[in-house]
C-alpha cells in the first residue's frame, strides 16, 4: 500500500485556483462554453477544507477492491457526474441512452449531476474514502489531475478487462496510456478537453494564425496576443513550440517557458493572460489571436464565422474527464458494463452529438455522420488521425513542483 502524507495546498496553490475560480477555466460553464479545468471550478469555503484536511487513506487490495460486489443481486449503479455532460431527449424528460442501456441490461441507473467542480467534490467523497467506506456512488466523473490523486491514493478500484471489451479495444490512442494510469487499468476517458491556437479571421486580415512562435514575435500582431491564465495550458503549448515534451519536460525546460513568455510580455507583444473572458474580446477583434480552449471556439463560431481555429504543427495540449469505480462501491460490475456501454460506437455518437466534447472512442465517425455530418466532420469533437497525433498531455506535478511552478507562472502573468 501507498504512504499516504496530507496534500495540504500551498497559498501558491490557493491563488490559482481561486483564480481558476473566478475566471479561468472553472469559471465555464459546460455546454455554454467549455469547463477544461485543470483545477476545476471551486467553492473558496472548499478550498480550506481540502487544504487542512488530513485523513489516513483506505487500504489498497488490488486497487481497493471493494469487498463484496453486490453486482449480481442488485442490478443497479449509482453515477455521479457534471451538469448536462447526458444526452438529454427532446422534451427534456428523460435521457435516452441511459433509458437504453436499463431496457437492455435490466440495470437500473441512479444519475445525479452532483459534481459541480473538482475540489468541492473530493471534499464530499474524501472523507468516506479515508474511512474505508462506501461513498453510495458507483461510477464517477472527475478530471485527469483529480483522477490521477485518487488512484495515487488507492481509492479507486482496479477494472476488470473481461468487462470491458469495447472500452479495451477502443479507447483512442492519445487517450490510452496517461501517465498517471498507463494502460488505463483504473480509469476510462468520457470526454477530451484541447487547447489550442484561435483567431479572428478579419482581425489578421484573413492572414491564418497557427503557432505559439507567431503569437509571441509577429509585430502584425502585436498588443493583441492573449495566453490563458492557467498555468498548464498556456507553459503546455509553449514547452510544445519549443520542441520539449510536456509529458517530460524538467525544471530547466519550464523556466525557458517562463523566459520566452517573458520576452513577450516585456515588449508588449502579449497583451493580456486570460481565463475565459477572451471569447468576447475575440469576437470583437481587440484580440486578434489567442491560445484558447476548443469549447469556446465551437460556441463563438456558432455566431461569428470570422472566429476560426488552428493546431500548430508543434501539438497542442489535451486534458480529460475520466470515470471511475471509487473503494468499496457497491456495483463495481455494474459500472464497468455501463463504461463499455457508452464505448459502443452508436451509443458514444449519440452522447457525442449532445456534450459537443471530444470523442475519446475509435470508430465513431461514421455513426455520428448518421446523427449530424458536420459534427462528425469537426475534428475539434473527433480529432483526425493527423490532429490526434499531435495530442499532448500535461504530466503530473508532485505537490513541490506544482508550488514552484505556479509561483513562477504567477509572477509572470501578475497575478
Amino acid at each position: 500500500m501507498e504512504s499516504y502524507e496530507p496534500e495540504r495546498l500551498s497559498p501558491v496553490q490557493l491563488a490559482a485556483m481561486r483564480r481558476s475560480l473566478t475566471s479561468g477555466r472553472g469559471a465555464l460553464t459546460r455546454r455554454s462554453l467549455l469547463r477544461a479545468s485543470g483545477m476545476g471550478a471551486l467553492a473558496l469555503g472548499g478550498i480550506a477544507t481540502l487544504g487542512a484536511c488530513g485523513i489516513p487513506p483506505a487500504g489498497r487490495a488490488e486497487g481497493a477492491a471493494a469487498d463484496d460486489d453486490h453486482s449480481e443481486k442488485e442490478k443497479e449503479v449509482t453515477f455521479s457526474n457534471w451538469t448536462e455532460y447526458m444526452d438529454v431527449s427532446d422534451d427534456e424528460k428523460s435521457r435516452p441512452t441511459l433509458e437504453a442501456f436499463t431496457k437492455r441490461t435490466g440495470i437500473r441507473v441512479k444519475y445525479t449531476e452532483d459534481i459541480n467542480d473538482n475540489v468541492e467534490f473530493f471534499g464530499k467523497i474524501k472523507p468516506q474514502l479515508a474511512a474505508g467506506q462506501n461513498t453510495g456512488r458507483d461510477l464517477i466523473c472527475v478530471t485527469d489531475w483529480l483522477a490521477a490523486r485518487i488512484i495515487r491514493l488507492g481509492w479507486a478500484q482496479k477494472l476488470d478487462p473481461s468487462n470491458l471489451p469495447h472500452a479495451f479495444a477502443g479507447v483512442s490512442a492519445q487517450f490510452r496510456t496517461p501517465d498517471w494510469d498507463p494502460g488505463r487499468a483504473y480509469s476510462y476517458p468520457w470526454t477530451g478537453i484541447p487547447t489550442v491556437i484561435a483567431y479572428n479571421a478579419k482581425a489578421t486580415g484573413d492572414r491564418k494564425v497557427d503557432s505559439v512562435t507567431q503569437l509571441l514575435d509577429d509585430p502584425k500582431l502585436k498588443g493583441r496576443v492573449s495566453f490563458l491564465s492557467e498555468m498548464r495550458d498556456t507553459i503546455g503549448m509553449t514547452l510544445l513550440d519549443q520542441g520539449k515534451d510536456p509529458g517530460k519536460f524538467t525544471d530547466a525546460d519550464f523556466d525557458g517557458a517562463i523566459g520566452r513568455l517573458q520576452k513577450a510580455v516585456d515588449k508588449k507583444q502579449i497583451r493580456r493572460f486570460t481565463g475565459n473572458d477572451y471569447t468576447a474580446d475575440l469576437s470583437k477583434g481587440d484580440i486578434a489571436a489567442c491560445v484558447g480552449w476548443a469549447g469556446d471556439i465551437i460556441q463563438l463560431q456558432a455566431d461569428n464565422p470570422d472566429i476560426k481555429f488552428a493546431i500548430p504543427a508543434a501539438g497542442y495540449i489535451t486534458s480529460s474527464d475520466n470515470l471511475l469505480v471509487p473503494a468499496q462501491a457497491r456495483h463495481k460490475t455494474n459500472a464497468e458494463k455501463l463504461i463499455d456501454y457508452y464505448y459502443e460506437p452508436p451509443v458514444a455518437a449519440q452522447l457525442a452529438a449532445y456534450i459537443n466534447y471530444v470523442c475519446p472512442v475509435d470508430g465513431v465517425r461514421d455513426e455520428l455522420a448518421k446523427i449530424d455530418e458536420s459534427m462528425a466532420s469537426n475534428t475539434l469533437i473527433l480529432p483526425d488521425r493527423e490532429m490526434a497525433a499531435k495530442s499532448r498531455s500535461f504530466r503530473s506535478l508532485s505537490t513541490e513542483e506544482e508550488t514552484a511552478y505556479e509561483e513562477k507562472f504567477a509572477k509572470l502573468i501578475g497575478a
